[in-house]
């Protein structure tokens, strides 16, 4: 009696092998789509939200008000561990006051003025953070598909020899042989390769890093997320839930400016407010560093205690705090944005030309899989088309809508209605002139 598998088995075996590596393609695709849009996050709350004050700055007095006004409206609510305070700054001129429970923007004199409403800018940065699921899930496979990058980045410049030698060579479009697909692949990995290894490593690290401190907590601080950070980021005040008045926040902005007038403050976090134990943590910008801010530390009388250590400290730090702008683009300005924007679609073009490759040798090898193609072509067009539809209803129906479920709801029948029609037509085209359409008319809206 043969042992050996049925052919038709060993088929489907290897269809649903190449249908688990298009997935994972799928969301590194996702991931680099949703990240090249994300570099402009604070544009997109100022496009999704337009009627809003915005301010140059908030004077010390002003921020005063916004805070006191802020925790009256907490007044018979389970009580915020946290209040912040977003300050104006360049590239996003307004200022928010936000709790455990809500977020309202302020005007000029401290004033809350309205909710804040940026569900959807808040949306795409959850996408592409964590994919929109349950945080450490998400955040380990995002974390997963940085490394995947590299991987990729270092395979491919170790497998072409000549990759840079040939890096501005390119052949006459072939779409038999994919010869020209391929060194369109292969120039832009080249030319985009300093930018990937930067925001792969950094992605990697951002991702993998929060599993290595749950697993830290788990083992050495009794499950404390916090005190496993506390080392990089500063330890928390000693707890104590006697009630006490609002801070003196207003001191502590005063101090920054006399003490440290080049640094430039964009947060104020206020550490269980309203008790005894409550303290003041202010996030100060360094300009012409990496580094996210510094943290300057303040009793809740407004007396300066300490500094965090970001600008300073141990180099692990500093390099811990250089993490976030390195993987974002948050510094240089617009020019730094649009810089990593191009390239991050550069980055997404490689992730969508390397799965075509992939399936187009595999069809030169009698390996034809028109249902797989069918879903790869539902991704690569469908996923910025439900982004744009996803925008769209956000302008044209509100702030509470779902969008995730709205995302992958959309992008998942797409591809199934892409999958069964395989045989029979190519959704492909019809997809690409509706995005087109979509992209026009969310652009419309959002001017």
């Amino acid at each position: 009696m043969s042992l050996a598998p049925n052919p038709s088995t060993v088929q489907r075996a290897l269809s649903a092998h190449a249908a688990m590596g298009l997935l994972a393609g799928a969301l590194l695709y996702i991931v680099c789509l949703t990240g090249s849009l994300l570099v402009f996050y604070e544009e997109w709350q100022r496009i999704e939200q337009p009627a809003v004050p915005e301010l140059a700055q908030l004077d010390p007095d002003a921020a005063q008000r916004a805070v006191e006004a802020i925790l009256a409206t907490e007044a018979g609510k389970v009580q915020t561990h946290h209040l912040y305070l977003h300050m104006p700054e360049q590239g996003l001129p307004r200022a928010t006051a936000m709790t455990d429970t809500q977020a309202l923007h302020v005007d000029s004199k401290g004033a809350l003025v309205a909710p804040e409403e940026i569900e959807w800018s808040d949306f795409l940065y959850g996408l592409h953070y964590t994919l929109e699921l349950p945080s450490i899930v998400g955040i380990t496979i995002v974390g997963a598909l940085g490394v995947m990058i590299l991987a990729l980045s270092i395979s491919g410049v170790l497998a072409h020899p000549r990759i840079f030698r040939d890096a501005f060579r390119l052949r006459a479009r072939d779409g038999a042989s994919g010869i020209a697909l391929a060194d369109w692949h292969n120039r832009l990995g080249v030319w985009t390769l300093p930018f990937a290894v930067a925001i792969a490593l950094t992605g990697a690290v951002i991702g993998l890093a929060t599993l290595t401190a749950y697993g830290m907590a788990a083992r050495y601080y009794g499950g404390d997320i916090e005190a496993a950070y506390a080392p990089i980021f500063g330890e928390e005040g000693t707890p104590d839930e006697t009630p006490a008045p609002a801070p003196d926040i207003a001191s502590a902005l005063r101090y920054m400016k006399k003490h440290y007038p080049e640094v430039e403050v964009t947060y104020v976090t206020i550490h269980d407010p309203l008790t005894v134990g409550q303290h003041v943590q202010l996030v100060g910008e360094h300009h012409r560093r990496l580094i996210f801010g510094e943290y300057y530390v303040f009793d809740s009388e407004g007396r300066f205690q300490r500094t965090g250590g970001l600008a300073d400290g141990e180099l692990g730090q500093q390099a811990a705090a250089s993490t976030y702008n390195l993987h974002f683009g948050n510094f240089g300005g617009l020019p730094v944005k649009i810089a990593y924007a191009l390239f991050g679609l550069a980055l997404t073009a490689i992730c969508a030309t390397g799965a075509y490759i992939w399936l187009g040798k595999r069809r030169r090898r009698g390996q034809d899989e028109p249902r797989l193609t069918a879903a790869w072509d539902a991704v690569v067009w469908g996923s910025p088309l439900v982004l744009a539809l996803t925008f769209i209803a956000r302008k044209l129906m509100g702030n509470g809508l779902p969008f995730a479920w709205l995302f992958w709801g959309l992008l998942a029948g797409l591809i199934v209605v892409s999958i069964v029609v395989a045989k029979r037509l190519s959704l492909r085209r019809p997809m690409v002139g509706f995005l087109c359409a979509n992209v026009v008319l969310a652009v419309g809206l959002a001017i």
